[in-house]
């Protein structure tokens, strides 16, 4: 369990200029109620052994109304950029327009332990909930090129701790949870996460985003709308029969919300996740898998997923922000995703995984060089 702040210091701090008005963490958590943890196991050198190591993997949870309102529906909408890759549950999320259970982003061969893990925790801590069918939403990227990925690192148990252990506050960014054996942009990506406060009606909401980036050529890289990548070094070290193919890799975003959205709304705003990753200069790969989950914790009680024999018979109502006001909540998703991209890379560390394989960190300094003469007047 890893948590609290980075070493490193995020984008904005160090100077990069980003649109908007973060959250008090500029973190997911700044939507209140939402809890994460962090599972990053990192174990091992040298060559790799299947089930032995080198270890460089971890799980990522995300509880929308924390662990006090598990099997209490948000609306929620997902979207696809790119099918390479595994989402579970998003067909009920689609057809029933709800989400009720943790969200879990691992590496991809972890899927069905962090799966399990979700329905263990739940039978355990809320059996009123486990007594109808539970579709968790798994969502992974792939970590093989540091990782024994072939591995089963990730166990259900730990998946299990990892919720019971979740918190709100400062979200810890960089090489941890899922994002822990990832890469980006041939640097050392992982976990990132960045806020906008959005005003409506009178009244301030959050948007808060949580990225798994592990997608991206070197020379594809923007930051603040300069193209850094191309004058940059190959982060990695590794021989080239070793290396994936450049672009290779996923990208997994969570966007939470307390506006009042309905599920369409949801869905509207996962659909602009690509934008903001455009921004930082991705075309899309077709070897990366570009999966995106919105929820909103607004209407609490509103969404009923028991069963129909279970529920007495009513009208459910909802409010919900009118649709010609739209736009600046998905303004507030660009701008948040972009920044939490940025973020994974920035506050980050050298690593070396399986075989010796290392992906090295952002340079950081001349990157923020390049930025300042590239937006020079």
């Amino acid at each position: 369990m890893v948590r609290g702040q980075a070493a490193k210091a995020a984008a904005r701090e160090v100077g990069v200029p980003l649109l908007g008005e973060p959250g008090p963490h500029n973190a997911i958590t700044d939507v209140p109620g939402v809890e994460v943890g962090m599972l990053t196991l990192v174990e091992g050198s040298g060559a790799l052994t299947v089930g032995t190591g080198p270890v460089r993997t971890g799980a990522t949870v995300i509880l929308p109304r924390g662990r006090a309102g598990v099997g209490s529906a948000c609306a929620a909408g997902t979207s696809v950029l790119n099918g390479n890759g595994e989402m579970t549950g998003a067909a009920f999320v689609e057809e029933a327009g709800l989400l009720d259970l943790p969200v879990v982003l691992t590496n991809s061969h972890a899927v069905g332990a962090a799966h399990r893990g979700v329905i263990d925790w739940v039978v355990s801590n809320v059996p009123q909930r486990a007594q109808r069918w539970m579709l968790p939403v798994v969502a992974e990227t792939y970590d093989g090129f540091l990782n024994d990925i072939n591995g089963a690192h990730v166990q259900p148990a730990a998946v299990a701790r990892t919720i019971q252990e979740a918190s709100g506050g400062p979200v810890a960014q960089g090489s941890v949870g899922g994002g822990t054996g990832m890469c980006c942009y041939g640097f050392k990506g992982g976990t990132g996460t960045a806020s906008r406060v959005v005003t409506f009606a009178g009244r301030g909401y959050v948007v808060g985003v949580l990225v798994q980036a592990n997608f991206g050529a070197r020379d594809e890289l923007v930051v603040a709308g300069v193209p850094v990548g191309r004058a940059l070094p190959d982060g990695s070290q590794v021989a080239e029969a070793s290396r994936p193919p450049a672009g290779a890799g996923s990208v997994i975003a969570v966007v939470a919300t307390d506006a009042p959205l309905l599920p369409g709304q949801c869905k509207a705003l996962s659909r602009r996740v690509p934008l903001g990753l455009a921004r930082t200069g991705t075309s899309g790969s077709h070897f990366s898998g570009d999966l995106f989950l919105t929820f909103s914790t607004a209407n609490e009680g509103a969404l009923r997923a028991g069963y129909p024999q279970a529920t007495r018979e009513r009208l459910d109502e909802m409010s919900f922000v009118p649709w010609s006001f739209i736009d600046r909540f998905l303004d507030a998703v660009v701008q948040a995703v972009e920044e939490a991209v940025l973020n994974a890379l920035f506050v980050n560390e050298n690593m070396t995984g399986r075989d010796g394989h290392t992906m090295s960190a952002l340079p950081v300094e001349q990157v923020i060089a390049m930025v300042q003469a590239g937006r020079r007047p």
